[in-house]
């Protein structure tokens, strides 16, 4: 939820209908700034910047490129994801969010302009092949829907057409406002999930399991697709079968034809993000596990504990979804084969099997797969 205790606004802003929504829905009152400089002021002065840059708000405009692509890495295979950058960091608190070490100060900004978001959009939905967008990346999709009309405005924009699919990825269940919207099945609705140990442990101001997984059955109920992330996985005494337990619950609430994708990756971080975590989470156990460096550069499980843990899921979701296309966010190859039997590695293998997916399940023009 966002529930800032200040507020600024770019003093260029237009009083639009979405600024007027926005500011009746915050308090309190935001101050006009002509540059984020008071912003990191503020935030650089707090005794935990990370902690405390969540309750300061940002709206402004983006100054750069709204649509960017995944940044990815040439070691381990990437689907080729489409980022749409409507805002940055996050009100909810992660132990083991990559924001917190990402951004220098973390700043909570909201990227106004639906007039920025049509013109970015309008020759994506032109173009000559499928492209599957979220906006996900650098903040949670639908933080923003109880104070802005941006999610609302997108899934109505992606309904007009047939070559893009809009990915809203969340730990919430702020849907509320969107379930009766003519969505024209082009917008995922879709959920980081992990067990109810990590959750209660290790992700501060999120919706419980039982609460994304009922959100993600109402989705259904109208109409939405709906897909799940296993990223982070945590290997710990039992989590083979509080995994398990967990793909078993999905589909406890919706039918496997209604899944558009579920992507698996198990913990990996930069090894500066070790001390935030030790620091800000004093409890969590997280980053002493049995880890090597991987050819990213990040720490990565120990691969034989990592491939163990992906077939058993592996196995599961061939017996209860055998239909739904179940995918590794960057792996390598040997982990594909051990686990699937297959690895897309030519260049956009993956990024067609989600597309083709995409298309099977949400309606896009199949000739463009």
């Amino acid at each position: 939820m966002i529930n800032p205790i200040r507020v600024f606004m770019d003093k260029d802003l237009d009083q639009t209908p979405e600024i007027e929504y926005l500011i009746s829905k915050l308090k309190p009152t935001p101050e006009k700034v002509a540059d984020p400089r008071p912003v990191y002021d503020l935030i650089n002065q707090s005794d935990d910047p990370v902690g405390f840059a969540k309750k300061v708000l940002y709206i402004t405009r983006n100054k750069g490129a709204l649509i960017r692509q995944c940044p990815g890495t040439s070691y381990y295979t990437c689907c080729d994801y489409t980022i749409l950058h409507c805002g940055t960091y996050c009100t909810m608190d992660c132990s083991y969010c990559i924001l917190q070490a990402y951004f220098h100060p973390p700043v909570l900004q909201y990227f106004a302009g639906f007039d920025q978001y049509t013109a970015a959009l309008d020759p994506v939905f032109q173009g000559d092949h499928i492209v599957r967008i979220g906006t996900g990346e650098y903040t949670d999709s639908l933080i923003w829907e109880p104070v802005s009309l941006m999610p609302g405005f997108l899934v109505e924009k992606f309904a007009t057409q047939d070559r893009a699919i809009l990915e809203l990825k969340t730990k919430t269940v702020n849907i509320d406002s969107l379930l009766d919207l003519d969505h024209n099945r082009k917008t995922i609705l879709s959920w980081s999930l992990n067990t109810p140990e990590m959750i209660a442990s290790q992700e501060r101001g999120t919706a419980s399991l039982s609460a994304r997984l009922k959100a993600a059955a109402k989705a259904v109920s109208k109409g939405f697709r709906v897909a799940f992330h296993f990223d982070p996985i945590f290997l710990y005494p039992g989590c083979e079968g509080a995994y398990e337990k967990v793909v078993e619950a999905i589909f406890a609430h919706v039918s496997p034809e209604d899944v558009v994708w579920i992507s698996i990756g198990t913990f990996r971080f930069m090894p500066h993000l070790k001390s935030i975590i030790e620091a800000r989470f004093p409890d969590s156990t997280i980053p002493y596990g049995e880890f090597i460096t991987g050819l990213d550069n990040k720490m990565r499980y120990f691969k034989p504990l990592r491939i163990a843990m992906y077939q058993r899921l592996g196995a599961l979701f061939r017996q209860l979804a055998p239909g739904v296309a179940v995918y590794f966010c960057m792996e390598d190859e040997e982990v594909w084969m051990k686990t699937f039997g297959f690895f897309p590695g030519k260049p956009k293998a993956l990024a067609h099997m989600l597309d083709r997916a995409a298309a099977d399940r949400c309606g896009l023009d199949s000739r463009l797969v």
